[in-house]
């Protein structure tokens, strides 16, 4: 899930703004129900004579969608065919906008994830070009609306300022989607190297064992190269690092009730002071603001790396997953100004990642075609496929029905061919991912559900992350008023908090112009900002 997705940044063209304007919105309310199509509410298929509609996606460019066997064994069960438009992801958001902008929309938007922002949801459902789903959720989307009821955030973080819900979310309840971003992983060949068996716990520890990584030559080579702490631009540890301080976002966080900008607080300096010491001591990597991903990497392989960023250790070491469960991760640290551990909690959803539009021809039907993928069978269908291409069943010395790798595939092939299988892939999907021990693919039947490695991670994250993980601010909309009141002032705000981190942190801005800092961007309407997020945090929790 991305940094942020609850800032509404991005704004319509003029031309898709002209044609908004003459759209009839009071279509909006009856629209979903304009379908003759029947369709059975239960079991498959979803429609007795075949319907054909349109659906737009971006395209991984692996496998054209036509091809998918997912796709097209499920139009098989549903008796729904569809005629794809799939640009390239990195042309998606341009092709979407342009399909409202001259009118010319599919039936269903599809995987468009950070591409249909909340902001163009709030517009486009207000003009009647999305239709509103919430009426019909509950007769022809059951598993969703079942979940929706068990967790109540979810329908809190879907539905607009109107009180419509215009786009479905890919739900995730996995073991890892508590985490806001890859977490920081120590090096456990140099731990075990120092003797060290407890991790630090306050920001004063974390500071001493930082100090051992750089001088007691934790890789042996008998060379000064030891990089106790790195990353490329701070932009995944700079959370885990500034909830040392008790802060959980670099713009807006909700402390309780009260929404608060978290760059202008003295909990803030702190963190900059912390970073600072880092930087001028040799402990933080002095390429942090100038690397990329791959000269990271390049020096964890090298095993010059002591703590460091990423989805799991061993994309960056180099390792192999079973290596890697000697690598820790980052224990929740406290300090003077946060005696409590706290991290960022992902909110567990990714929103406009299904939309129906004003030409789909049966709604209901489009409802019931994705709402199978809120159910863990639906679920687990979409992303492995059906039986006989990675899978296949097996029955262990339990009698019991197991899933087994199908001939030709092996781990180390099976998310290429899973790429060819399923949309499922490299894209946010409407569906609820969630982990099904029940249904994981094993070398043989009487394999372990999972692996060693996977026991790790969620051991890990169980004790690590989720006791202390707090989603930083909730997924909210803001109304169109409130969306052209900030929209230049996120922008120029990020731009210059981010700007004035590295400068503080590396010393170019000493840290004795931080009443400069706070007056520069209290110059920058930062008020106002705050004002907006506070009246949406308000209007979310109503």
């Amino acid at each position: 899930m991305q940094i942020r997705r609850f800032l509404a940044t991005v704004g319509l063209s003029a031309l898709a703004v002209l044609a908004l304007a003459g759209c009839n919105s009071s279509t909006n309310s009856n629209s979903a129900q304009k379908s003759d199509v029947k369709v059975n509410t239960t079991g498959f298929p979803i429609v007795d004579k075949p319907l054909t509609m349109t659906l737009m996606a971006p395209s991984t460019g692996v496998v054209n969608w036509n091809d998918m066997v997912v796709l097209n064994d499920y139009a098989k069960k549903t008796n729904i065919k569809f005629k794809y438009t799939t640009p390239p992801s990195s042309d998606f958001a341009t092709k979407l906008n342009l399909a409202f902008a001259s009118q010319d929309l599919p039936d269903i938007i599809y995987g468009a994830g950070s591409a249909l922002t909340p902001a163009n949801e709030v517009s486009y459902g207000e003009h009647g070009q999305l239709l509103p789903l919430e009426k019909l959720i509950p007769k022809y989307a059951p598993n969703l609306d079942k979940l929706m009821k068990k967790d109540p955030s979810i329908r809190q973080s879907i539905t607009t300022p109107d009180g419509h819900i215009y786009a479905l979310p890919l739900i995730s309840r996995g073991a890892t989607s508590s985490w806001y971003i890859g977490p920081l992983w120590y090096n456990g060949a140099w731990l075990k190297k120092l003797g060290v068996k407890t991790l630090p716990k306050t920001a004063d520890e974390f500071y001493d064992l930082l100090k051992r990584f750089k001088n007691e030559d934790p890789n042996g080579n008998g060379k000064a190269d030891e990089i106790p702490l790195s990353d490329v631009k701070l932009t995944s540890s700079r959370y885990w690092l500034m909830s040392i301080f008790g802060l959980l976002s670099n713009t807006v966080q909700n402390n309780g009730d009260k929404v608060v900008y978290t760059p202008t607080t003295k909990n803030y300096k702190e963190y900059l002071t912390f970073m600072h010491k880092l930087f001028a001591e040799g402990l933080l990597d002095k390429d942090t603001f100038a690397q990329s991903d791959d000269q990271k990497k390049s020096k964890g392989q090298s095993n010059r790396l002591g703590v460091f960023s990423d989805y799991f250790s061993y994309f960056t070491t180099g390792r192999t997953p079973e290596q890697a469960i000697a690598d820790p991760m980052w224990q929740p640290l406290t300090s003077d100004v946060s005696p409590k551990a706290v991290v960022p909690g992902n909110p567990r959803l990714n929103r406009g990642d299904f939309a129906i539009t004003k030409n789909n021809p049966s709604p209901a039907a489009s409802l019931r075609w994705v709402d199978y993928f809120y159910s863990d069978k639906g679920a687990v269908y979409l992303n492995q496929g059906p039986e006989g291409y990675i899978w296949k069943s097996a029955k262990n010395d339990k009698g019991q029905d197991v899933r087994v790798f199908a001939k030709g595939v092996t781990p180390e092939n099976i998310e290429d061919k899973r790429s060819k299988l399923t949309p499922d892939y490299g894209l946010t999907i409407p569906a609820l991912a969630s982990d099904r021990d029940q249904y994981s693919i094993r070398k043989d039947p009487n394999a372990p559900a999972i692996d060693d490695f996977t026991k790790f991670i969620r051991t890990e994250t169980k004790e690590k992350i989720d006791p202390y993980a707090r989603v930083p601010y909730p997924l909210v909309y803001l109304t169109k008023q409130e969306q052209d009141s900030i929209s230049s002032i996120s922008t120029d705000l990020q731009t210059f908090v981010e700007e004035s981190e590295a400068k503080f942190i590396t010393g170019v801005t000493p840290l004795s112009d931080w009443d400069k800092y706070v007056k520069t961007i209290k110059g920058m309407n930062v008020d106002q900002y705050v004002k907006v997020y506070q009246a949406a945090y308000d209007r979310w929790k109503k």
